[in-house]
């Protein structure tokens, strides 16, 4: 039957132009990303670092141990993000059904990690700059800027419609990824450290 006949094949050719649409749409979103984290690296690498914080946050007397302290939350509440979202989609080996505020929960965990990343990534930009001194410091810059264009492609492909199915898993997956190897390349070898101080 043709096009126009409502049949079950034009459901067929409509799906699968929605689907090239979303694809093609995601592929936006990422290069979007892309240009967030390029442009990132590119201020961090000219501008010269000032070596100091612009300010501390109450409680805390140097600008290492804020930024550890700071990005660890953030881990903190990714991992329960993540928790949350597999109890959610029913991923999780538990029987009880996912309680219906967990969802409210999920979005302002989500929503307090990445403040709680801002401060960091600010004076990482700032005060130290885009770092490839050594490996470990190479990593760390790459996986920070990285991270804020995963976070803007996860963005834009959460509020469009038709997106891959796999689209948010794998954004939200590679989100966490980054943002453990930023913490593990700064945050976690600053408290693996001996003598450093903690506030």
């Amino acid at each position: 039957m043709d096009a126009k006949s409502g049949s079950t094949g034009t459901a067929v050719v409509d799906d699968g132009a929605g689907a090239a649409r979303g694809a093609l749409l995601l592929l936006v979103f990422a290069v979007a990303g892309a240009l967030v984290a390029l442009s990132l690296g590119v201020y961090g690498k000219v501008h010269e670092p000032t070596g100091r914080p612009l300010a501390l946050l109450v409680g805390f007397t140097s600008l290492t141990p804020m930024k550890a302290w700071l990005a660890t939350a953030a881990v903190v509440l990714v991992i329960f993000q993540v928790v949350s979202a597999l109890w959610m989609y029913g991923r999780l080996p538990v029987k009880r059904q996912a309680p219906g505020y967990l969802s409210q929960l999920h979005r302002w965990s989500g929503s307090i990690a990445f403040v709680a990343t801002l401060p960091v990534a600010y004076h990482c930009l700032w005060s130290l700059g885009y770092s490839t001194f050594d490996t470990r410091t190479a990593l760390h810059s790459l996986f920070g800027c990285a991270f804020y264009g995963a976070f803007t492609t996860k963005m834009l492909a959460l509020r469009a419609n038709k997106m891959p199915n796999w689209a948010l898993p794998v954004s939200g997956g590679l989100l966490f990824s980054l943002l453990v190897g930023a913490w593990a390349t700064a945050a976690l070898w600053y408290f693996t450290q001996s003598g450093v101080p903690l506030h």
